[in-house]
């Protein structure tokens, strides 16, 4: 597979974190990832999840190696070129939402498209509103962040996050702080993406039943790729992580509280 074939390739990178005791949170990773593929990436704590994401969308330097992003070079010596190359290409869902507080949840949506200089039609706007109402926040489009429950937050980042199609769409833990019913939506939201308009999602979660969505699981461990699960199904995957517990360690160890890493499905749809 070359390059230009991928809307994602990364090609040896490594990251490393310290001065007096170095940790290597990537070592020399390569991966590449079609158009129109949804990928979860998961492994234990302090395995490389978030550091993979953020050098993958441009958000971190790598130390060494090459990220292509549909076949052209991902510059982040310069951080302004580096911020143009990634608008109308990337978005990204972060855990801590990023909202703008002064914004409202339809402000905060159409804000990238904004920022990026894309203009939105009637019919662009028609479908923006029409994806806060599936999502269950068409009554809130005049409200400001801090009159949300940090579900509603979550959801609107979302959406802000698919409005404009980017092609890549990189999301860390998007259903961490949802519901089992609007996890659902959510990940359901992302495949609809995928499969309706190409784009390519990346997806960073400790929930085996969220990973299920995805067509391809990446484990991380120690900074790099382990192994990797195609068509995955939840239990399959929870079984895949329990092998990275120490010994003695109890069954949810790894789990998000609150999530039985075992069970088959949570959510309707792929997860059983």
């Amino acid at each position: 597979m070359t390059a230009m074939e991928d809307a994602l390739r990364l090609e040896s990178v490594s990251k490393t974190f310290g001065h007096q005791v170095e940790v290597a949170a990537l070592d020399r990773v390569s991966l590449g990832l079609p158009y129109g593929t949804f990928t979860a990436v998961m492994g234990p704590s302090g395995s490389g999840k978030s550091t993979l994401l953020n050098c993958a969308s441009g958000l971190e330097r790598p130390d060494a190696g090459r990220i292509l992003i549909g076949g052209q070079d991902l510059d982040t010596s310069d951080e302004t070129a580096a911020t143009r190359f990634r608008r109308g290409r990337i978005g990204f869902v972060f855990q801590s939402f990023n909202l703008l507080p002064t914004l409202t949840v339809w402000q905060n949506v159409l804000l990238p498209a904004r920022i990026a200089g894309i203009p939105l039609n009637t019919g662009d706007k028609r479908r923006a509103k029409a994806l806060l109402d599936r999502i269950g926040l068409g009554d809130r489009l005049d409200h400001r962040p801090a009159e949300l429950s940090g579900g509603q937050q979550q959801r609107v980042a979302i959406a802000r996050a698919i409005v404009t199609r980017p092609a890549l769409l990189f999301a860390d833990e998007p259903t961490g702080a949802l519901d089992s019913a609007r996890a659902a939506e959510v990940l359901m939201l992302l495949g609809e993406s995928v499969r309706e308009f190409g784009q390519t999602v990346v997806m960073v979660t400790h929930d085996p039943v969220a990973a299920a969505y995805a067509d391809r699981v990446l484990f991380l461990a120690d900074g790099r790729i382990v192994d990797e699960m195609r068509a995955p199904r939840a239990a399959g995957v929870a079984a895949r992580m329990a092998q990275f517990r120490p010994a003695g360690a109890g069954a949810g160890a790894d789990a998000p509280a609150g999530t039985d890493p075992t069970a088959s499905s949570r959510f309707s749809g792929r997860a059983a």
